[in-house]
């Protein structure tokens, strides 16, 4: 397993940490919503950056791709919950259009890991 996959495993466990501890301060903190979408973002996503990590290593999915399909996720992460936490929590954006910008890349990051699938060759 290269570098950048073990960088993905560590990136999906963090992703999931965060993601219970946002789910468990939107219990808490009053008008919590976008603190719970978040913490499903994350939630959501953990699971496919192990399975990018994983599948992309063991030579099922493109390599390359999935690297690539995972980096893009994590940064889409980052952005979109990055910036529904930091409103919720200090009333200010991460930066402006984060959240939306978060967005298009989480989708664009789907894209490319169905794409991984269709462009692997098994040699």
């Amino acid at each position: 397993m290269t570098v950048p996959d073990r960088l993905l495993l560590v990136a999906a466990g963090l992703a999931g940490c965060l993601g219970v501890a946002l789910s468990a301060a939107a219990a808490h903190v009053t008008g919590g919503g976008n603190l719970l979408t978040a913490a499903q973002f994350l939630l959501f996503h953990a699971p496919a950056l192990l399975a990018l990590s994983a599948l992309g290593a063991g030579g099922l999915l493109h390599p390359r791709l999935a690297r690539l399909s995972g980096v893009v996720l994590l940064l889409g992460l980052v952005l979109f919950c990055g910036d529904l936490s930091r409103r919720t929590l200090s009333g200010l954006p991460l930066v402006p259009m984060a959240a939306p910008t978060g967005g298009v890349l989480l989708m664009i990051g789907w894209l490319l890991a169905g794409a991984s699938g269709l462009l692997h060759r098994r040699s």
